[in-house]
């Protein structure tokens, strides 16, 4: 390819050309990208348009730059991680959350109290500024190094006269078992997004450039469906996938208003 003739900012059009050759096969996952040197006499421009174009294709996640190295086509590999979300009962009639994975603790749990704020309320149908403990634990897949963020809000009204008042660092699991001995018939709503990550969350989870993070919030939902706790699940969004199981469920009665 030769020098660059098209309209708009030179840097764009420099790296809009090596995406093009990198989308085509030109420069294949996980290859070198030519020199600083090469890419100024490929497209005929200067050295700080090649490296505004190189920055570019780096936040947009094409290039990934191995310091002492160069630049390089990113792989784009499936996840090593599959994390099961399935909830189940053993034979005992005890709640189980089999990840398929061995997690190990890696810090925490790291307790706390906190408010809801005006996203958390409404999932919680509380009004901001309602009391909640929290509850962070970062754990590791001992076999891949993948790490996950695992935050636990359990507001202050659903741990009233229950163990979780003095106990707040209580597994999901032992949570649920305890809901249901109160008399809660339990189910479970989950979302899940991908964004890009916080500062704090990039350097924790050890994420690469340009990596965005997969998000979950699962409530737990008791009698009259009222939200009891909330989970939030953070991980990296090239090294973990999320598997679940669908079942068939019947229509919930529409309730009528007299």
């Amino acid at each position: 390819m030769g020098e660059i003739q098209r309209p708009g900012a030179l840097y764009q059009q420099v790296a809009a050309a090596i995406r093009e050759a990198i989308t085509s096969g030109e420069f294949p996952p996980g290859a070198p990208l030519p020199s600083e040197t090469q890419l100024i006499e490929r497209y005929k421009v200067s050295r700080p348009t090649v490296r505004n174009a190189v920055a570019a294709l780096r936040s947009e996640g094409l290039i990934e730059v191995i310091h002492g190295k160069g630049s390089f086509v990113r792989a784009s590999s499936t996840p090593v991680v599959t994390i099961e979300r399935t909830i189940s009962r053993n034979g005992s009639g005890r709640f189980t959350t089999n990840t398929g994975i061995e997690w190990e603790q890696e810090q925490g749990p790291a307790v706390y109290r906190t408010e809801t704020t005006a996203t958390i309320g409404p999932l919680l149908q509380l009004a901001e500024g309602e009391a909640l403990f929290g509850c962070d634990r970062l754990l590791t897949d001992p076999d891949t190094g993948t790490r996950l963020l695992h935050r636990t809000l359990i507001p202050f009204a659903t741990a009233e006269d229950t163990q979780l008042a003095d106990a707040p660092d209580t597994g999901p699991t032992a949570i649920f078992d305890l809901l249901a001995k109160t008399g809660h018939k339990l189910w479970w709503s989950e979302t899940v997004r991908a964004r890009m990550p916080l500062p704090d969350e990039r350097t924790t989870l050890e994420l690469p450039d340009a990596t965005p993070v997969i998000h979950t919030l699962r409530i737990t939902h008791g009698n009259d469906d009222a939200p009891l706790i909330l989970e939030e699940l953070r991980a990296s969004g090239d090294r973990a996938q999320l598997s679940y199981r669908i079942t068939v469920e019947s229509p919930r009665r529409l309730r009528t208003l007299n």
